[in-house]
């Protein structure tokens, strides 16, 4: 064997948890949290801290592992409710990436769709007297509704004019932040926390401070929707003709539009629901997590999910488990940099080295596929 075949074959043996194509929508974005967690603990070793200690206080910080000590009326469990609380609009979020995604879309305009949906649903309902069980689910309709509206209107530009989402989408966010800043400045502006005005209760979608076995808690109620949601999105996708035009689409517009497919209703159609899905974070987030939006400040969780939803492969389901991870990784944070000493910018660090090695997945796809090729030559030419 020679020199040159004898690295092929040690290369393709090492990379034997990645090789099989049908796991490697599971495996390379679970070597790509490895990976970026190794990289981290150097990074923490660096700064001569212990990277063991710092990614167990990450988690305690997260409600994964109990922590020493606890205030009043705190737990493991209401520092776990408030990951999922964090984490429910991300759901919502990369969903709206990985729609838009699969019908060849780059939907970067999720903060402005966010901002633009909580803030109709904020003084359609969230300044009514309107009950609880009228005011919660008029909330949920009126984010889908005015986030589907700035999503279609990205969609129909795209169609009808050309012009590209991901320039739409940046203008987009602008002219919401500057626009709805101005109506929060003079109409609607807070006094004491110069942000807009705190939302009634009944209208908020998380049970702030709930009662419960001694403990006070919040209660993300839009929690279990984002997973029912996150189900509904993959069986859209992969059952249905509406799926399958949109990811026809996707891959190619020429041959699509060949077989008949609608190539510019199913674009617009992909924008609607990605930015109804964005209008569902924006709710979740600015009635929920939150109950005011601040003037001028587009949600970073916007631009967050776009990292969530390349790691999780733009597949619903691993999408859940991606938001998981990185509300982890945010929550964490400062009880982390609280006990390791360490840095609350190592949590974002450590997002950033994840957001990279997931975008090197479709090179590691590559490179595996060839390696294949080799070690198959060189075991015809041996036999």
């Amino acid at each position: 064997m020679s020199k040159d075949n004898k690295k092929t074959s040690l290369r393709y043996r090492l990379l034997w948890p990645i090789r099989n194509e049908k796991w490697q929508p599971i495996t390379i974005p679970v070597a790509s949290i490895l990976f970026s967690f190794i990289v981290a603990a150097i990074v923490i070793l660096l700064l001569g801290k212990n990277p063991i200690q710092a990614f167990y206080n990450l988690f305690q910080g997260a409600g994964i592992f109990p922590k020493a000590t606890y205030a009043g009326y705190k737990s493991m469990l209401t520092d776990f409710l408030s990951l999922l609380d964090a984490m429910t609009p991300l759901v919502f979020a990369s969903l709206a990436v990985a729609v838009a995604l699969r019908a060849g879309l780059f939907n970067i305009g999720v903060s402005g769709q966010m901002l633009f949906s909580g803030f109709i649903a904020t003084i359609i309902v969230g300044y009514s007297g309107l009950d609880a069980f009228v005011a919660k689910p008029l909330v949920l309709l009126i984010g889908m509704i005015a986030g589907g509206l700035m999503g279609g209107l990205v969609g129909w530009l795209k169609y009808k004019f050309n012009i590209h989402e991901v320039v739409t989408t940046i203008m987009l966010n602008y002219i919401a932040q500057y626009v709805i800043s101005f109506f929060i400045h003079n109409y609607y502006i807070d006094p004491v926390s110069r942000q807009s005005k705190y939302i009634t209760e009944a209208a908020r979608l998380t049970l702030v401070n709930f009662e419960f076995a001694n403990l006070k808690m919040d209660i993300p109620l839009g929690f279990i929707l984002a997973i029912a949601v996150a189900i509904f999105v993959k069986f859209l996708l992969d059952k249905t003709v509406v799926g399958f035009e949109i990811k026809a689409v996707g891959s190619n517009r020429d041959a699509a539009k060949y077989t008949g497919i609608k190539v510019g209703s199913n674009m617009i159609l992909a924008m609607i629901i990605s930015g109804g899905l964005a209008g569902l974070a924006g709710v979740t987030y600015y009635l929920g997590d939150f109950a005011s939006i601040q003037p001028k400040v587009l949600t970073s969780l916007g631009f967050d999910s776009i990292a969530v939803a390349l790691l999780g492969n733009s597949h619903p389901i691993g999408i859940i488990f991606s938001s998981f991870l990185i509300s982890i990784i945010d929550q964490g944070s400062t009880y982390m940099s609280s006990q390791a000493g360490i840095r609350q910018e190592i949590a974002s660090v450590i997002i950033g080295l994840i957001l990279l090695f997931s975008a090197c997945g479709a090179y590691v796809k590559h490179k595996v596929s060839r390696l294949k090729e080799k070690e198959v030559d060189r075991k015809d030419s041996e036999s």
